[in-house]
């Protein structure tokens, strides 16, 4: 029986025949390589375009893995090749070197490498899964680098959305740590989601029918409910980049700034595109409509207005979500701008339950959640993980990491305390 290669040996190994099986499949793109290649190659900064032939200097191999050693071992392999320009190392004989990959212990790599289980997948009887490597491995466009580099071409040749970046804040399906799995949400909202992801895969029959009209969504319950946690969570779904405004940082102590700013931010969402653009505390447009006599603040708010009739999921590649706190505020020239109105309600006993679990899911607690699940009503999402948190802060200050019944009394004291000074108990 050979014995395993070292694991840096492995390593070295498993990028050079990335970048030959890669070079010699045009099919495959930059998310077929997972993220220390591209980093060898010098993918990910420019967009998911990548010219081939990919490299690998010896150099970089040096820097990127932190070896020596290894990268001499491979090198006297006779299916590894040195090219004298750059000290480039490739892989000269492709099914040689995969042989002596898979016998030297390679196998369990090539799961979490795409482009090599696209290569294994039809070499031999080897048991490779592509299509599970590619779902698993992180897209590019994921990325904080790749959100940069198209920020930049966005703004190149507009300075007057240079400005606008102040209004936003810019989130990377990667930066974003809520996940949907993780989520508790209602059937009404699951349904919604699956519906605009079909919008997205169909897109182009959408179109072709001028059915326009999808992906604006207007957000509505009261304060901790998950409105938020969803749009953030969608942007991991369905990766896209989120930006997100609040409308009372947009309206300008110079009121002849306000229209300006909510026209650039809609035009850098369209030039961003696909992208979500969330805007919150929606209701601020019918507060200014019912409480503000100034022209100048009527006509940014129609202005807003006028920007959602004009932009759409998918003709424009932007799914537009509106989230309010008080709908009963929203007239109707507010309420017929959107498609889908998704309701976060307060979250009912059982929801509660799958709430508490969840996040006290990596604790330890010998609690009855069950039962506090029903002595919490009217407590919302965020009240709950509020309540976790203390309890577990209770615990830790009596030297224990397990929360215990006294415990979660403390934390629905601090709720129904926290609830009672801003009236809402």
């Amino acid at each position: 029986m050979v014995p395993d290669a070292a694991p840096e040996t492995l390593q070295v190994m498993e990028v050079l025949l990335t970048a030959e099986v890669f070079n010699t499949t045009p099919q495959l793109d930059a998310n077929d390589l997972n993220p220390l290649c591209r980093r060898i190659f010098g993918i990910g900064e420019g967009g998911d375009e990548v010219k081939r032939p990919v490299v690998v200097p010896e150099a970089v191999l040096r820097q990127v893995l932190g070896i020596t050693g290894s990268i001499e071992k491979v090198k006297q392999h006779p299916f590894v090749e040195q090219e004298t320009l750059g000290k480039r190392l490739r892989i000269s004989a492709l099914e040689p070197a995969a042989r002596w990959f898979l016998s030297h212990g390679g196998k369990p790599r090539i799961s979490g490498n795409p482009a090599l289980s696209w290569f294994f997948e039809h070499f031999d009887s080897v048991s490779a899964d592509y299509r599970a490597a590619r779902q698993v491995n992180p897209r590019v466009e994921d990325t904080r680098p790749y959100l940069d580099a198209r920020v930049s071409r966005a703004i190149a040749d507009d300075e007057s959305l240079r400005s606008s970046m102040e209004l936003l804040i810019l989130s990377a399906p990667e930066e974003v740590e809520q996940a949907l799995p993780r989520l508790v949400i209602t059937d009404v909202q699951r349904r919604v989601i699956t519906k605009i992801r079909a919008a997205m895969e169909h897109r182009d029959y959408l179109i072709s029918r001028q059915i326009l009209e999808v992906g604006k969504l207007l957000f509505i319950g009261p304060p901790g409910t998950g409105k938020t946690s969803l749009a953030l969570a969608l942007s991991r779904e369905l990766h896209l980049p989120l930006l997100e405004v609040r409308l009372s940082m947009i309206t300008s102590q110079y009121l002849g700034e306000t229209s300006k700013n909510i026209d650039r931010i809609f035009l850098f969402a369209r030039k961003l595109a696909p992208c979500i653009l969330f805007i919150d505390e929606f209701d601020f447009v019918a507060k200014s409509r019912i409480t503000d006599d100034h022209g100048a603040m009527k006509r940014a708010v129609n202005m807003l207005l006028k920007n959602i009739d004009r932009v759409n999921l998918v003709r424009d590649r932007v799914l537009l979500i509106g989230a309010t706190n008080h709908p009963q505020l929203l007239d109707d020239a507010a309420w017929r701008r959107f498609d889908e109105v998704v309701e976060f309600p307060l979250p009912d006993e059982g929801m509660r339950q799958e709430i508490l679990a969840s996040v006290t899911s990596s604790l330890e607690c010998t609690g009855d959640l069950v039962a506090l699940a029903g002595r919490t009503a009217g407590f919302s999402g965020a009240d709950l993980r509020v309540l976790v948190r203390e309890a577990l802060l209770s615990a830790l200050v009596r030297g224990d990491r397990c929360i215990g019944e006294a415990d979660l009394e403390n934390g629905i004291r601090l709720v129904q305390g926290r609830n009672h000074l801003r009236g809402t108990e």
